[in-house]
């Protein structure tokens, strides 16, 4: 599905010149992060749509497979059969969650006629059964009845608090809700925030957290994020002005169900460091919220797991 969509994206900018590009890329830089709450689409024209998609969309979508794929986890029978991708642009999420399960029927909402156009031309003959409908993404927002899923990533930024509010009520009407933030302290604060709001609305956290309290971690101290390796195209590179043939993306997420899932007994919250003889393994447990343990080669096969295990990994 990478694949596809990398082949999708290959000449998007063609025609458009170096310089427009690089600026509408620095302004949505800026806009992703969330420094800018607004009412209006961040996306106002193709230029800023071809920019975002060549820049954002490797990321998020892998980003948004990595926490879809967390969820998928939890719930290893079910899958969805209907699919709503809120704030969902030029459809990164959508791409994922087609990487995930198959079969299912998925509608992408945005606010950036745009960014849907563009959507459904990268999308076109690749992912059947896709409907690209402009919403306003606020107070009024509804779901269909009987939505399966809801994903709903890097937008939350984008909106004032009381949209952000109003959207995630939205979602939180489906059996299954995955929101991504960016993986900084403000995308964490959100994504913490909506969290909350999840719990409150009856649904249990699956991932990444272990349980459905409270998040142990001191807001200003520390926040909760994952990465998420990204393969540069040449397009890409080229966008974003990078050398290295890769990148990491930072993301924070949440994943919520009210489906019977339970969370693993612990999360893999930083990458482990291997020692000579030991591995440090940094947690976030259902018993006792974040805490070190040691590894060593005296636990025999879970010393193994320890140093085969990466950062997001559910752990025993």
């Amino acid at each position: 599905m990478h694949e596809e969509l990398r082949a999708a994206l290959a000449g998007l900018l063609d025609g458009l010149p170096p310089k427009q590009a690089a600026q509408a890329v620095d302004r949505l830089i800026a806009n992703y992060r969330g420094r800018t709450p607004t009412d209006a689409p961040v996306l106002r024209d193709r230029a800023d749509v071809a920019a975002y998609a060549a820049y954002r969309m490797p990321a998020t979508f892998e980003a948004v497979r990595a926490a879809l794929t967390a969820f998928a986890v939890r719930v290893p029978d079910w899958s969805p059969a209907t699919h709503v991708d809120i704030g969902g642009g030029t459809g990164a999420a959508t791409w994922a969650t087609a990487a995930t399960w198959q079969g299912h029927h998925s509608t992408v909402l945005d606010w950036a006629q745009p960014a849907l156009d563009l959507g459904a031309e990268l999308a076109d003959g690749i992912l059947p059964g896709t409907d690209w409908q402009r919403r306003t993404l606020g107070e009024g927002l509804t779901l269909p009845a009987g939505t399966d899923l809801v994903t709903v990533s890097y937008v939350l930024g984008e909106l004032r608090p009381e949209d952000r509010r109003a959207v995630v009520a939205a979602a939180a009407t489906a059996t299954a809700v995955v929101l991504v933030e960016p993986g900084t302290p403000d995308g964490y604060l959100r994504i913490r925030e909506a969290r909350t709001q999840l719990v409150e609305a009856g649904l249990r956290i699956v991932a990444p957290c272990p349980h459905s309290g409270s998040c142990p971690i001191v807001p200003g101290e520390d926040w909760c994020h994952f990465a998420a390796r990204v393969n540069r195209s040449s397009l890409h590179r080229q966008v974003k002005g990078g050398s290295l043939p890769y990148e990491d993306e930072k993301f924070s997420y949440v994943a919520a169900t009210t489906l019977d899932a339970a969370p693993a007994a612990a999360r893999i919250v930083r990458k482990p460091q291997l020692r000579k003889g030991q591995v440090l393994l940094d947690l976030c447990t259902t018993a006792d919220g974040l805490e070190r343990t040691t590894v060593s080669k005296r636990h025999g096969a879970e010393y193994k797991a320890a140093r085969d295990a990466a950062w997001g990994d559910d752990w025993a």
